[in-house]
């Protein structure tokens, strides 16, 4: 069943607290900084609130009943459940959005964040995907 934009409590308090940090990092480092400093702050402070965080997880690809080993890594996945793409860059190029919604469909998990702290406003740096495909 489609998830549709419907997401549990539990996994929308998570997707609160990954934007607050998200904001946080962003007010704190300010643009103009590599993704892996990004990356690190944001695992630091996802952290201290107690969220489990694995940074650069792999994510399975298989194709024609083979597991490929193709390289594909989530930036960051809290909680088991939400994924979180790092970027610092100028502009957003529509391919990022259409790769964490792959990520989302290989890995099966219900909901992702594109960050983006390369911009003066965070607002305007963040989008968040719904896997709108079965999770199951």
């Amino acid at each position: 069943m489609p998830i549709g934009d419907i997401l549990s409590p539990e996994i929308e308090a998570i997707c609160t607290e990954v934007v607050d940090a998200g904001f946080k990092v962003h007010e704190k480092m300010q643009p103009g900084l590599l993704e892996s400093v990004y990356e690190a702050c944001l695992l630091h402070e996802l952290t201290k609130r107690g969220l489990r965080v694995e940074k650069q997880v792999p994510v399975p690809v298989f194709y024609d009943g083979v597991k490929l080993d193709v390289g594909f890594r989530i930036d960051l996945l809290v909680e088991s459940r939400v994924i979180i793409e790092v970027k610092a860059v100028e502009v957003i190029n529509p391919v990022f959005l259409l790769i964490l919604t792959n990520y989302l469909r290989l890995a099966k998990k219900p909901v992702g964040f594109l960050m983006n702290f390369h911009v003066p406003k965070f607002k305007d740096g963040i989008k968040r995907i719904l896997n709108t495909t079965d999770l199951h």
